[in-house]
């Protein structure tokens, strides 16, 4: 699997205005073996995420990936973005599920700009997209923004 970051995670807030759109990025084409990696690295071994006989016997059509590996994927690139320390919040919701050789892309967009808390905040909206078309995840965010 391949990503493609554009940048380096900022450590102070990045100016950032409403209409403003995330560094689109991509993942993939996704393996079994990404899931298997993850699994491990998660604590996720659900049979449905890496052993094809189980998924077909539950009505599946294969394996598929777990929603957090999508979400985490997202979760990084929305790092890059803004970076981590500014974040005040993330909520993501899972819509679709992830296949072996799909191609995902991450995008983002600042929906509005608020002062909270003495802080500049802006209010993001998130979404990992299939190849297809179908989306996989959408989110939500808050960051501290330059002012």
């Amino acid at each position: 699997m391949s990503t493609l970051i554009a940048s380096a995670v900022p450590s102070v807030p990045v100016p950032l205005a409403e209409g403003d759109e995330m560094p689109v990025g991509a993942a993939g084409p996704l393996t079994r073996t990404d899931f298997v990696r993850y699994a491990g690295a998660s604590g996720d071994f659900h049979p449905l995420h890496h052993d094809e006989g189980y998924a077909r016997e539950a009505g599946f059509p294969g394996v598929f990936g777990m929603g957090l590996f999508h979400g985490g994927i997202l979760g990084d690139h929305l790092a890059h973005w803004v970076g981590p320390d500014n974040l005040r919040s993330f909520a993501i919701r899972f819509t679709g599920q992830v296949w072996p050789g799909d191609m995902l892309t991450f995008t983002g967009k600042v929906d509005g700009i608020e002062e909270a808390a003495s802080e500049r905040r802006a209010r993001l909206s998130l979404a990992v997209r299939r190849q297809t078309g179908d989306t996989a995840a959408t989110a939500v965010a808050v960051a501290v923004v330059a002012g």
